[in-house]
């Protein structure tokens, strides 16, 4: 018989509470909680749950807009309207810690709980990207988190059938012991087939649908609520494990099921499984209508393993699993429905009008809890910690005169680093192509770009954060990290349409990082308000800190953001590579140059500078309106932006990137000529606001035309050639190459830096 241990101020904090928190819960109950009901507080009251110290912070980025069809926050995923009857959800959200553990798994079930967070809105997941970030590709262990993380996304979202289209890989030290790994899905739904996530009408069934639950995942949402330690590794049983043949059977039961009509609201059962899916569609079913409620009967759970306690069974978070409230008296269709597809589906409870979470095993009550005292806006504690500015300890570089150095072979060098080159060893595991919407080759263009069947249209889509420069300055850094997913998106010739974010920082008690999250939000919602992109959702990650290694190290700051686009001519696409010799090759924006924060100080110097690049949110806007009028009028044949690695290197990337369709530069930069370091900062500065374009020369004028018109800075630099590259300043060259060699250092230094070619 099980006995279930004594519920006391030190258990509450053994399970992540404070003893204010504890108070409350016997406030709001009246009584000492049950076992069960401290473990629902417990993952509901958690960071990962409950935004509890970022929540007040999020709420002052722009969450409205003319095509959103959801508020950030409402629904599981945002939704934004593209017309023609069709909406786009989206959401990115990070698996850090359960991939710190046990990569493999950890990578894969955060791609397919990110997927069920779209088809539970009732749209079609039509494509997925991520964002990585680990140490140094020197560390043994690096290179074992490497390898489980990319077999796991691909292998998930391989076998479930939905084309990872693009994302990006980062190697700093900081990363070493905490990885990040934040996964995006993107899917397409009629307006009609949207489903909320709401429990509402007093009697409708509840019913859960997907896999059994089992143990695997218990206190994941609060395993993700603490720092990375050597002891993390025994926490390897809160890593769910996923199946994604399971989903794929789910999605297409549950697409099936909403045509019918009988889903009165759906919700995936993610972190804290059946406690935050009952719990949060009570809720939203009180706030949308002023009562409602679940009543649930574990025993009617179809469960993996013999003996679970209900503490095990409301706190699982087994995989492919979702919660169903039907029309009241249509559940059979449903269960149907499921069964056609050979999924599990049984009714377990009813919706209420008590505003309660009431939990019954083997016939007694054993939790119940006012609904909205578990959620964001009811009863869960909101903080806003203390924040305290602390510069990074930088060092600014002391530059040697360029007359010292070999420009040709540091280019070379540059795109040989792991943060630059070639990351085709890691896209040629993921399967880009299935679904066959995808329209631009994986890791070759700016953003990646799907057309939408049945119309005109295409959907261009980016991840993108540089956490070096929000480490050096978050406010700065967090504008940037906006502006440059917007250009990239606008480089393909889309207009920015919104955007969904994933928030990785370290420990938020600790005043400098409190300081650095704040800070970087203000930057993001500075440079939404100025694009009309707003936040429509996404993912706060806390104590993003490690002690692997020794010593206690948080990661640099890195607001990742995700942005889709909208290209209303699928033929006004605009790829990153030269396309046509003879083609003149044009230079837009003119910002002041800085090394500040570039990959190359970090190369030649052993420094990232002290600040990171001015960034200009106006010529920024101006930068995309010309983008998006420029494709769309065809006047540009390749557009590319200047930025990790500077101008040398995106210039060669536009001549190598595109292995099938390679070609050569020749260009000229101007300069005054001041200063022993100019040509430094002409090749590898990352100022922002900058983007190369090709353009046939009979339409040169018309460009800049339409650039003067916007008031963003423009010149011709050179020409596309045959093959090779030239760079020259003023008329002196600087830097030479053959495209072959280009091609050398770019294509398999990820593969030598991981040491693949070994294996």
């Amino acid at each position: 018989m099980h006995t279930e241990p004594e519920v006391n101020l030190k258990l509450a904090q053994e399970h992540g509470l404070n003893a204010e928190e504890y108070d409350r819960i016997v406030s709001v109950l009246g009584r000492t909680p049950t076992f069960t009901e401290l473990g629902i507080y417990s993952v509901m009251w958690s960071e990962h749950c409950s935004y509890k110290n970022s929540i007040a912070v999020l709420k002052t980025l722009p969450r409205d807009g003319e095509a959103l069809l959801t508020q950030a926050g409402e629904e599981n995923a945002g939704l934004v309207d593209i017309g023609d009857g069709l909406a786009v959800a989206f959401k990115i959200e990070s698996h850090n810690h359960p991939s710190a553990v046990e990569p493999y798994q950890g990578a894969a079930t955060g791609v397919g709980g990110i997927h069920r967070d779209i088809f539970t809105m009732g749209a079609r997941p039509v494509a997925s990207l991520n964002s990585l970030r680990f140490g140094s590709p020197r560390d043994p262990r690096v290179r074992y988190l490497v390898d489980g993380v990319v077999r796991g996304i691909g292998d998930y979202g391989n076998s479930f059938g939905v084309p990872t289209v693009g994302g990006e890989i980062y190697f700093e030290e900081c990363y070493t012991g905490n990885p990040l790994v934040n996964a995006m899905s993107v899917g397409l739904v009629e307006h009609k087939m949207t489903v909320s996530a709401t429990a509402k009408g007093k009697g409708n069934p509840v019913l859960i649908v997907g896999s059994s639950t089992g143990r695997d995942g218990i206190h994941g949402a609060t395993f993700a609520s603490e720092d990375l330690s050597e002891a993390s590794e025994d926490k390897r049983p809160s890593v769910q494990v996923g199946d994604p043949f399971a989903e794929k059977l789910l999605l297409e039961a549950t697409l099936e099921a909403i045509a019918t009509g009988a889903v009165s609201g759906l919700q995936d059962m993610g972190a804290a499984g059946l406690t935050s899916s009952t719990s949060e569609m009570s809720a939203r079913g009180i706030e949308k209508t002023g009562s409602g409620g679940i009543d649930i009967d574990l025993d009617l759970v179809p469960a993996r393993e013999k003996g679970m306690t209900a503490y095990e069974l409301m706190l699982s978070e087994s995989q492919e699993r979702m919660l169903i409230v039907a029309e009241h008296g249509r559940e059979q269709e449903i269960i149907d429905v499921y069964r056609k597809w050979d999924v599990s589906a049984v009714v377990i409870g009813r919706v209420t009008d008590d505003n309660l979470l009431r939990v019954s095993q083997h016939g007694k009550v054993v939790a119940e809890i006012p609904a909205m005292s578990l959620v964001l806006g009811g009863g869960a504690p909101v903080y806003i910690r203390e924040a305290v500015e602390k510069k990074p300890e930088t060092d600014a570089a002391a530059l040697v005169a360029d007359s010292t150095l070999d420009f040709s072979g540091l280019t070379l060098q540059l795109l040989s680093r792991p943060n630059i080159s070639s990351k085709q060893w890691v896209y040629r595991q993921y399967d880009s192509m299935v679904q066959t919407n995808t329209v631009t080759p994986t890791g070759n263009t700016d953003s990646a770009v799907i057309r939408i069947k049945g119309t005109r249209k295409g959907l261009s889509m980016k991840t993108d954060c540089n956490s070096r420069y929000v480490y050096l300055n978050p406010l700065a850094g967090g504008a940037i990290a906006v502006a440059e997913c917007a250009r990239n998106i606008a480089c393909s010739g889309a207009r920015p349409l919104a955007v969904t974010n994933c928030l990785n920082f370290g420990n938020p008690y600790k005043p400098e990082v409190y300081f650095q999250f704040k800070s970087a939000v203000q930057g993001m919602g500075d440079a939404c308000r100025m694009f009309g992109t707003p936040v429509t959702g996404g993912n706060v990650s806390f104590y993003n800190e490690s002690t692997f290694g020794g010593g206690r190290k948080a990661i640099y700051p890195t607001p990742t953001i995700g942005m889709i686009g909208l290209l209303d001519d699928i033929e006004n696409l605009v790829l990153s590579t030269f396309r046509s010799a003879g083609d003149a090759i044009l230079l837009l924006g003119a910002p002041e140059l800085t090394l500040d924060g570039s990959e190359y100080l970090v190369m030649q110097y052993g420094t990232p500078g002290t600040d990171a690049p001015a960034i200009d949110l106006q010529h920024e806007k101006n930068l995309q309106e010309l983008l998006v009028s420029l494709a769309s009028a065809r006047l540009i044949n390749s557009a590319h932006d200047i930025s990790d690695g500077g101008f040398a290197v995106a210039i060669a990337e536009k001549a190598i990137m595109d292995r099938d369709h390679m070609l050569g530069f020749d260009v000229e930069l101007e300069d005054d000529g001041r200063g022993e370091s100019h040509i430094q900062q002409q090749l590898f500065s990352e100022a922002q606001g900058r983007v190369i374009v090709s353009v046939d020369p009979s339409k040169v004028e018309a460009v800049i035309m339409a650039a003067g018109q916007l008031n963003v800075p423009v010149r011709v630099i050179g020409k596309v050639v045959g093959q090779g590259g030239r760079i020259a300043v003023n008329g002196r060259t600087v830097a030479e190459f053959a495209t072959g060699e280009l091609l050398q250092a770019y294509e398999h230094a990820l593969e030598h830096a991981l040491h693949l070619d070994e294996m």
